[in-house]
């Protein structure tokens, strides 16, 4: 008996070929591996593209996935890194660390493909079918930038709407690490050349960042965070770089989302690390995004990246070095004047953090904001209008009052300030007011800080 095998690719031709043996192979290895099936005659299987190796073309014996999220067949990668490749088959990526993980997931679902035949759920086999040609569009090196954004929106449209089994089936196809190394790898860099001189009435390049920002941030949370280490890579930081300097606020504000992330695990502790000694990146989130930026939500953006930063005590020092204090007393003035109530709590907490240092006692001290009409402004006056607030649910005040704390306990010249900037009367209304024990504890021990004024 032939069996011919249409095995689908993602390009509008299908390749037929005679391989009765080849199926029979296969199913010796799955039985080998576990997998439990019935045998049956078939006039014809159609293997799923996403069910095949892209080395061998085969169906999957025991699929294994690289550091660069594409999946082969275990012998076949061997074979390939037994020989000195030390890339990707597929994307060509270097590969950092050629482990070779079992992809149980693909397994299961090859199984069960085996097992149901024609039962097999079509719309499940369409979903994985989909999501797998989704990949290739952006994989490819033939398929226009205009048509990878279009598959990019697809993406991002599938991982909101959909359950999070659809996330899921994301993550183990690997698009995580094939959205970073879209955004941050050289090889797009050059591939978006060639593009633009395609295209040379429109450029999709920004938009295609944002998007693959946008799902990768959608993806994050349900996935490994291991996978921002590649920005660890000297050549992906200075991505990451040039595309904070010359990108739109959205794909700024990503970027400071991707910076809040790396906060959040033990590891991704050594990239936050590095994120916060990088002088240029500092300097241009305290400038851009605090001092120099009308954009409310893009100034939220950076004081939360700011603030992740600040939770390893090591990167401190080089953030106020940075002009970091001058660019978060901007932001509490700002929301002061617009009456926002989102910057100036957060802002509040995270100066807080960075007063256990001299120096960021000494530029809240020194700052004086240059655009405010009021010569007389300076931190300390900033920090006493944050103490109480009309109309207002205190958010900030406890933080206000921390900074005020830290900086009258050692400075007279902080003391005389605070008062000049009416403290007095704003710690009265605060103590009137329905805020929480600990803030009123807080006011009073302020009060007393400042009778030594007198």
């Amino acid at each position: 008996m032939h069996l011919h095998l249409h095995i689908l690719s993602l390009s509008p031709h299908v390749c037929t070929f005679n391989i009765s043996h080849l199926i029979h192979s296969a199913f010796c290895n799955f039985a080998s591996l576990g997998f439990c099936f019935h045998m049956r005659e078939v006039d014809e299987m159609t293997i799923p593209h996403l069910f095949r190796c892209p080395i061998s073309l085969d169906l999957f014996k025991d699929p294994v996935t690289l550091c660069t999220g594409q999946t082969y067949d275990r012998p076949s990668i061997e074979k390939w890194l037994a020989a000195g490749n030390l890339t990707c088959p597929v994307t060509m990526q270097k590969l950092d660390d050629p482990a070779l993980v079992p992809n149980h997931t693909l397994r299961h679902f090859i199984n069960q493909w085996l097992q149901m035949g024609n039962q097999f759920d079509p719309d499940y086999l369409e979903t994985i079918g989909s999501l797998a040609s989704l990949k290739h569009t952006l994989e490819s090196h033939e398929v226009t930038l205009k048509s990878k954004v279009q598959a990019l929106e697809k993406i991002r449209a599938l991982s909101q709407s959909e359950s999070p089994y659809t996330s899921n089936l994301f993550l183990q196809l690997g698009f995580l690490p094939l959205l970073l190394e879209l955004v941050f790898g050289g090889e797009e860099a050059k591939h978006k050349q060639k593009l633009k001189q395609q295209l040379p009435q429109e450029c999709y390049y920004m938009k295609f960042v944002e998007d693959a920002l946008s799902c990768t941030l959608i993806l994050l949370p349900h996935g490994k965070l291991e996978s921002l280490n590649m920005l660890r890579e000297e050549s992906k930081l200075a991505s990451f770089q040039a595309l904070f300097a010359h990108g739109t606020a959205l794909i700024r504000m990503s970027l400071c989302r991707l910076i809040e992330v790396t906060s959040t695990s033990p590891e991704t502790k050594e990239l936050c690390y590095m994120f916060g000694k990088n002088h240029q990146l500092l300097h241009r989130i305290s400038v851009q995004l605090l001092q120099q930026n009308s954009n409310s939500e893009t100034a939220d953006a950076g004081i939360k990246a700011i603030s992740a930063l600040t939770s390893l005590e090591e990167n401190r020092e080089i953030l106020v070095r940075q002009g970091v204090v001058n660019g978060l007393i901007t932001c509490i003035n700002s929301s002061t004047e617009r009456r926002e109530r989102s910057l100036a709590p957060l802002a509040m907490a995270t100066l807080e953090k960075l007063l256990g240092l001299e120096s960021a006692k000494e530029a809240v001290i020194n700052y004086n904001n240059n655009n405010n009409n009021n010569n007389n402004m300076n931190g300390v006056h900033a920090l006493v209008k944050m103490v109480f607030r009309v109309s207002d649910d205190h958010q900030g005040s406890e933080s206000a009052v921390g900074c005020l704390i830290i900086l009258c306990n050692d400075s007279l010249l902080a003391r005389e300030e605070a008062i000049r900037g009416g403290v007095l009367t704003q710690l009265l209304w605060l103590l009137q007011s329905q805020c929480s024990g600990r803030t009123k504890t807080k006011a009073r021990m302020l009060l007393k800080l400042l009778r030594r004024t007198n």
